[in-house]
């Protein structure tokens, strides 16, 4: 952590976490956050699913729900950046308050329920920069009141697939009655046919490249239930999976105060359950899918394990809240540190090194499968 986030953060945690949130955003928009140099090492250059991304560190959807900061962010040095989860229709989300710190787990919890201005307004700023540079997804959901969710998918697809780099298909937060559902059999395998069919329909007839579309899934499946997730995806042609997205579980932060607030967890705790799940992901999916590990990473010796257990790319959002804007260049500094010692020429040669020691491991501790 640096010195002046240091400094600031007692203040910020004085402060509810959403309002915090809302004054960080704030202040990249306005340019009050220096922008980081960024180091270039061409060892961390990863290609993935067709796109080059310059490095493999991105900032996880949640943080930047609207497109406001895309670009900001990025030069906070991040390889690339998801914006959402976005609607087709505007949307409070769930009563305030719905986001919770748990300062001595570095961790936090959120009901937040899918707030956000619609896809007019996040399509408006990403059409305004899409001749900048630099790798933005959207990560796209369904309404909570919709009579047809399916339909809310196909909606993103069309209104984003010529803007966005990739798209993110969100069917794991537990903050909306019902949308896990969509993660299992029949209900996954017709989404994801309407989905793809949208985006090929979609990039012909505005003869561009198709853009990839991922999977985001949570870390509250069984075993049984990954396999049969991993092979619905691969009928379908996903051209990848995001895992994982936050968890119902509270192992590891039980009596700890706001431990018992509904919603998902997300940080610290929940790094071993997602890293296990992607390990499982990995074996299931077998070697030449793209996986995106998300859960828990706050520093270079967790994001290199989630690169082991079988990640591409790694993303992160919570440990900013306790890390602060230097973060993802002290990862990258660290990284590339990493290489040096180990005499490793890019990257991608870590990943799915420890794939098998993890499964042999067993699960961890608080591994038993939440329903919402």
């Amino acid at each position: 952590m640096s010195g002046l986030y240091g400094l600031a953060r007692p203040l910020l945690f004085k402060l509810d976490a959403e309002r915090a949130h809302g004054l960080s955003v704030e202040a990249l928009r306005r340019g009050l956050v220096p922008r980081r140099n960024r180091p270039v090492d061409a060892r961390l250059r990863t290609e993935v699913a067709g796109i080059t991304f310059p490095n493999p560190l991105g900032l996880a959807a949640g943080y930047d729900k609207n497109a406001e900061v895309a670009d900001a962010a990025l030069r906070l040095g991040f390889g690339f950046v998801e914006v959402g989860t976005v609607t087709p229709l505007p949307q409070e989300g769930n009563d305030k308050p719905r986001v919770f710190r748990l300062p001595g787990a570095a961790a936090v919890i959120n009901r937040l329920g899918f707030n956000n201005h619609g896809h007019a307004d996040v399509a408006e700023r990403m059409e305004a920069r899409s001749r900048k540079a630099g790798i933005v997804g959207v990560n796209i959901g369904a309404n909570k009141d919709s009579e047809d969710r399916i339909a809310d998918y196909v909606a993103g697809i069309h209104r984003f697939e010529a803007l966005a780099s990739y798209l993110t298909v969100n069917v794991s937060s537990p903050n909306t009655p019902g949308l896990r559902k969509l993660q299992q059999g029949s209900d996954l395998d017709r989404l994801l046919e309407f989905v793809m069919a949208a985006r090929d329909g979609a990039a012909a007839l505005a003869a561009t490249k198709r853009r990839p579309v991922f999977l985001k899934v949570a870390p509250d499946l069984s075993e049984d239930e990954i396999w049969a997730l991993a092979d619905t995806a691969k009928h379908r042609k996903v051209e990848g999976l995001i895992v994982s997205n936050t968890t119902l579980s509270r192992h590891g932060v039980e009596g700890r105060p706001n431990a018992d607030e509904a919603g998902g967890l997300s940080g610290r705790p929940v790094f071993d359950r997602s890293t296990y799940v992607l390990a499982m992901f990995r074996r299931a999916m077998g070697p030449d899918v793209p996986l995106i590990g998300v859960g828990g990473v706050e520093n270079a010796s967790t994001f290199l394990r989630k690169m082991e257990a079988g990640a591409d790319l790694v993303q992160l959002y919570t440990a900013l809240v306790y890390g602060g804007p230097d973060l993802p260049i002290r990862i990258l500094n660290d990284l590339s540190r990493h290489l040096d010692r180990a005499g490793i020429d890019t990257i991608a040669s870590v990943r799915d090194t420890r794939v098998d020691e993890i499964l042999a491991g067993g699960p961890p501790l608080g591994w038993e499968v939440q329903r919402p």
